[in-house]
């Protein structure tokens, strides 16, 4: 019974990582195809990502996109951050549940819809959609997953470290830059490759709050698709998944070196 159910278990797991890789695994594949149609294989050639960075317009929502990405995970950041403080230090004040539903809320509000009241509220005011625009609604929906994330990591966060530190005279600032912020950057960092990953691949809302040289990438890729798939459209992705996953392979080894470190002085406390 038991070696039937390991079967089934690494037969299910084994589907499972096919059904969600298999489909990137062949578009990178197909990105070095000669053929231009995308489902025939003719032999392998590097031409479309020739083809591809000879297309202005591709170029220009890729530099739209970066500029977007790394403006809005910063800000999104930033106040994330500053939200999930108020919510582990301050439980108890005037208007808090409404302050945890306005955090909460886009984590769970329908994407056409944060779109649409965006677009009002920015007619309403009169800003004309541009990039402006694409990088205030980011940074709304965006900077909830990153109050989530950190606030995960404050709960868990000693607080004693920080009267320690105020015991020795150290100011709140001081202490929240040299205590606590330290501690919880992994958390910081991690919330912000969120935050940029998520306005990276960002395509309803950018939809509805984009104007005239505001075009991000996944609305030309989405454009282009609605015409057919090209080999360059695959080449494109077969891109960003290697940006992304360049990023992801930093991370982890920049956090596993904090972590070595820090049990290497931590050993080193403990001896003397």
């Amino acid at each position: 019974m038991n070696t039937t159910w390991s079967r089934f278990n690494i037969a299910s797991l084994v589907l499972g990582f096919a059904f969600l890789y298999l489909p990137i695994v062949l578009l990178v594949i197909y990105s070095f195809n000669e053929s231009r149609l995308v489902t025939v294989w003719a032999g392998f050639s590097t031409k479309w990502y020739v083809s591809l960075f000879h297309n202005q317009a591709f170029i220009d929502a890729a530099w739209v996109t970066i500029r977007v990405g790394l403006i809005s995970a910063t800000f999104a950041t930033i106040l994330g951050t500053l939200g999930a403080l108020a919510m582990t230090r301050y439980t108890r004040f005037r208007g808090r549940m409404l302050f945890s539903a306005m955090i909460y809320a886009p984590l769970v509000m329908p994407e056409v819809i944060t779109g649409l009241s965006l677009l009002l509220l920015f007619v309403a005011i009169g800003l004309d959609r541009g990039i402006l625009t694409v990088t205030l609604a980011h940074i709304t929906f965006s900077m909830c997953f990153v109050a989530v994330v950190v606030q995960s990591r404050l709960v868990t966060f000693d607080r004693s470290l920080e009267e320690a530190a105020m015991d020795l005279g150290a100011t709140p600032v001081t202490t929240f830059f040299k205590v606590t912020l330290p501690v919880i950057l992994p958390a910081v960092v991690s919330g912000w490759m969120l935050a940029f990953t998520l306005s990276l691949d960002d395509l309803v809302i950018s939809s509805f709050t984009s104007g005239p040289g505001a075009t991000t990438l996944p609305m030309r890729i989405y454009s282009q698709v609605r015409l057919g798939v090209t080999p360059e459209i695959n080449a494109a992705c077969t891109i960003l998944i290697a940006i992304v996953a360049v990023g992801v392979i930093i991370a982890s080894i920049a956090n596993k070196r904090r972590e070595v470190n820090r049990a290497r002085d931590e050993q080193a406390a403990a001896r003397n």
